[in-house]
């Protein structure tokens, strides 16, 4: 027996949903990324924390092996060497190699979300990730956790550095009934109607 498929309606809307749920990621995480320096890059703020190279090192490592392939092989390819992700680099000339390799890296998943928009049946073909299987749908959303938690890493890393300077990436303090309101305005009070009311 066949496995049941998702409606055209749903597969559109997993599809929107994942989609922009890793892009705001990887627009975080450059953000943050941007407003360190090189040097700033492999900053520490205690000696069993992750810099923000490794933490980049490890997430390129994570795409390519998670990504290559991803319909035909196990998302831990064997080639991978996870522990040496978390190896600190030794000088911050190799930081733009990095930012090379984080950007080449992230085309793999958007190949993958291409696939699904022309075969939406496809969100529950079995994958497998270090042998266990998964469906595809499964493992974006492990994937969207696990890139999440590092985001939120490298924005926290960033924010440290910056201090007092630091510009918000999300509503600043004590502006949040500002920008409802503005929310409010663009959007007009039909939005929080419920469907069908009638007004």
């Amino acid at each position: 027996m066949s496995s049941p498929t998702p409606s055209a309606a749903l597969a559109a809307e997993l599809l929107a949903n994942l989609r922009h749920s890793f892009r705001s990621y990887q627009q975080l995480a450059d953000t943050a990324l941007a407003r360190l320096s090189p040097e700033e890059w492999l900053w520490r703020p205690e000696p069993e924390s992750n810099s923000a190279a490794v933490i980049v090192q490890h997430l390129v490592g994570n795409l390519r092996s998670r990504f290559t392939d991803f319909w035909t092989a196990d998302g831990e390819k064997p080639d991978r060497q996870r522990d040496r992700e978390f190896e600190e680099p030794a000088t911050a000339a190799g930081v733009e190699a990095l930012r090379q390799q984080w950007a080449a890296a992230w085309p793999l998943l958007w190949a993958v979300f291409e696939h699904l928009e022309q075969y939406p049946e496809d969100w529950l073909r079995p994958v497998t990730i270090r042998q266990e299987p998964h469906t595809a749908l499964a493992a974006l959303q492990r994937q969207a956790t696990h890139y999440a938690y590092h985001t939120g890493q490298l924005v926290l890393l960033a924010k440290a550095r910056r201090g007092a300077g630091w510009l918000s990436l999300s509503i600043p303090r004590g502006q949040s009934e500002q920008f409802n309101a503005q929310m409010l305005a663009r959007h007009g009070a039909s939005a929080n109607l419920a469907p069908g009311s009638g007004v």
